[in-house]
């Protein structure tokens, strides 16, 4: 008997050194015994049932989608939800004023009273899932055309949602998997009551802001902390004062021993996007023609950014969310793009699709189903390589550039009511509804920066651009201007509605036809231009359709066949990733460490810099070490660490937990040296950035001296 144990043992451990460990974002409803033997391995105590159930509480109760793009979790029974500081900015800058900086002083609610409200914000708790595959493909077996294809599978996705909701108050939604291979259904409850309860302030969630980001070692503090409510009946509602703190089936422990390196390490959350199964020609996209157009767009809308928000605290204030917001795609993209060079991405594609057609060719029933699949597909990609960049610019530079212009997009349905002859009393009606948001964006928008982002963007857009694939507005002002777009920009400011809510309150009174409006009539013709080129795009879409969904179905099938246990790529549905904590070689003798300490916070220290700059109070209790229970066995207080879990991004604000699902620290970054790994996961120095959970504690106690928080959270010392 024991040495069947030890034989099975081995091979468990076999099995593990044949795959990348690492790599994979796990559907945690359907763990398989291949990746559950690996995660035992590393060390995880936990079932599956203890990580994904639908009949009793589990792990996957405790995590939520937040908002529209991050993840949280749940820390208390009363509520208590965590997440980063970026997912929260946000609202963090929406209650932050000059008066009440919350932003750089950050906040803490001593009291539930305290706790503040966010319109428009909420989170989502998984509870129903299911494969509908062959329920969604029914009937298409005979369908003679893509577009009859289409028809069939989204009539078919709206009778399965329909009769899943049954007039309930859920969110039911069906994903595509596998390039449109299979289909699944979640099912979500919804929170739209969820207050900010703490944030700390920005020289500990921002600290290295632009120049640390996508790299490590870091010493960031990105964290914040809100309050679901709901009904007294435990249902979701509407904020209201009567609303109580919601009970969640499940929420975290917090592990107060912290982490050493080979620990195990499993994150769930929500991944937003990944490509690992996409072709050479979408590397090549990417690498010539995408990512080059948006890195110059935005380095030109940050320029001007930077320029005004140092010259104005009220400015930095209104825009440190839109500008977090342009940034970090900004380096992301410059780092994809060094990296899917460098880490020689587009060849790993090439060999992978040889192969491929190798592997078709030799068999005929392969051949029959697959052999000519990447002559639509490089149809497709050539015709998109033709649009790509001035697709890209169009949206960065054009409709979604200056805010004004970006603003004046909500007007469309107006001015054709105007244009139809709709009656006064409906249009005046439509204006009138528009009141809240038309205040939201005034609330945050300052005229002399948008100036300046607008000339400078249109100015590019000029350059750039081919010019059979410029909007004709731009090339008559340009004949005029001799390419320069100031006299004309600095004039429609003058002119326009957009720009000043003075005017735009005197236009909502009695709306009139924009068409003259310089502004509206510029943000028309870049829209009307885009949509040629979309048309062209849309059509290469559908010529790759069937073949890039043929392609993922036989790659697959390759995969496994040769032993790959494969993954569907992040769709931002719930996923597990496991790994360990572990030190990596970033180059030719560079070597880093697993984690960071509050020594090398202050090493960074650079007083008064927007980047670098350290609170006072946090200086004072890092010149005393007053770490309290939360320093490890050396007196060090440390800040972040990283494993080789497999995250994107939307993973953003994801719970790290030890074996026994218990937190022990917070998911925000990946690393630079692995920025390619949304299409190839680096298996050598692909690594998640984590802010430590004893940083955290540290934080809320001896910061924010909000004991109140630390007295409602539950720990454990093992």
């Amino acid at each position: 008997m024991k040495n069947k144990l030890i034989i099975a043992a081995a091979l468990i451990i076999g099995l593990s050194l044949s795959v990348k460990a690492d790599e994979g974002m796990w559907l945690p409803y359907a763990l398989n015994n291949q990746t559950l033997a690996e995660m035992q391995a590393l060390g995880c105590k936990l079932t599956a049932e203890q990580i994904f159930s639908l009949n009793q509480p589990s792990v996957k109760d405790a995590i939520v989608q937040f908002g529209n793009g991050c993840t949280g979790e749940m820390i208390s029974g009363q509520g208590l939800l965590l997440t980063n500081h970026h997912c929260g900015l946000g609202q963090i800058q929406a209650h932050s004023s000059v008066e009440h900086d919350y932003l750089t002083d950050g906040f803490w609610a001593k009291k539930r009273s305290d706790e503040l409200p966010n319109p428009g914000l909420n989170v989502s708790f998984l509870n129903f899932v299911e494969d509908v595959t062959a329920k969604v493909l029914k009937g298409t077996e005979d369908a003679g055309t893509q577009d009859i294809y289409n028809g069939i599978v989204e009539s078919n996705i709206e009778s399965i949602v329909s009769a899943r909701k049954q007039g309930r108050n859920v969110r039911v939604e069906i994903i595509p998997f596998y390039n449109g291979n299979q289909f699944i259904l979640f099912e979500y409850n919804v929170y739209d009551d969820v207050r900010l309860v703490a944030c700390p302030p920005w020289g500990i969630g921002k600290y290295g802001a632009d120049t640390d980001n996508w790299t490590w070692p870091r010493h960031k503090g990105d964290f914040c902390m809100f309050r679901v409510y709901c009904a007294p009946d435990g249902s979701p509602a509407k904020y209201s004062t009567k609303n109580i703190p919601m009970v969640p089936k499940h929420f975290l422990k917090i592990n107060l021993n912290g982490v050493k390196e080979g620990d195990y390490a499993m994150i769930l959350g929500y991944p937003g996007s990944t490509d690992r199964y996409s072709t050479s020609f979408m590397v090549k996209n990417i690498i010539d023609n995408d990512a080059p157009a948006l890195i110059k767009c935005r380095t030109t809308k940050l320029d001007q950014y930077r320029k005004h928000m140092d010259a104005d605290q009220e400015v930095f204030i209104k825009y440190a969310s839109k500008q977090a917001g342009v940034s970090n795609y900004w380096k992301y993209y410059i780092g994809q793009v060094r990296q899917l060079k460098h880490n020689r991405v587009y060849d790993s594609r090439l060999d992978q699709e040889e192969t491929f057609r190798t592997w078709v060719n030799n068999k005929n029933s392969r051949y029959d189903l697959y052999g000519d699949v990447f002559n639509d597909i490089e149809r497709k990609w050539e015709i998109v390589g033709g649009v790509q960049k001035a697709m890209t610019i169009h949206r960065e530079a054009g409709w979604n550039g200056g805010e004004a212009v970006a603003f004046a997009r909500r007007f469309r349905k107006i001015e054709s009511m105007i244009e139809n002859k709709t009656s006064k009393e409906e249009i005046a009606s439509t204006a009138r509804n528009m009141k809240a948001s038309i205040d939201g964006f005034y609330k945050d928008y300052d005229m002399a920066l948008d100036k300046d982002v607008t000339i400078a963007l249109l100015n590019l857009f000029y350059q750039e651009v081919d010019k059979s694939q410029m909007p004709s507005m731009l090339i008559e002002l340009a004949k005029k201007n001799n390419g320069d777009f100031t006299a004309f920009v600095e004039d429609a400011f003058k002119k326009s509605v957009f720009v000043d809510k003075e005017k735009m309150n005197k236009w909502i009174e009695s709306p009139k036809s924009l068409k003259k409006d310089p502004i509206y009539a510029l943000s028309e013709n870049i829209i009307e231009s885009y949509n040629k080129l979309a048309e062209k795009y849309g059509k290469a879409e559908k010529i790759g359709e069937v073949a890039e969904r043929n392609y993922m179905k036989g790659l697959k099938e390759m995969l496994e066949e040769k032993g790959g246990n494969t993954y569907p790529d992040a769709n931002f549905t719930m996923r597990l990733t496991y790994g360990q904590v572990k030190a990596y070689i970033a180059g030719d003798a560079v070597y880093y460490s697993y984690y960071t300490t509050m020594d090398g916070v202050m090493e960074k220290y650079v007083p008064g810099n927007w980047e670098f700059d350290i609170p006072k109070n946090v200086r004072q209790l890092q010149a005393k070490r007053d770490y309290g229970r939360y320093a490890d066995e050396y007196g060090q207080l440390r800040v972040n660490f990283i494993t080789t879990n497999d995250i994107t991004g939307g993973n953003s604000g994801s719970p790290v937990l030890d074996g026994n699902g218990n937190l022990i620290g917070l998911a925000f970054d990946g690393n630079w040296e692995a920025m390619s790994g949304d299409l190839k996961f680096e298996n050598e120095v692909q690594r998640t950035i984590c802010m430590d959970a004893r940083y955290l504690l540290w934080c809320i106690e001896k910061v924010g001296k909000a004991q109140n928080l630390i007295n409602e959270l539950v720990f454990v010392e093992q």
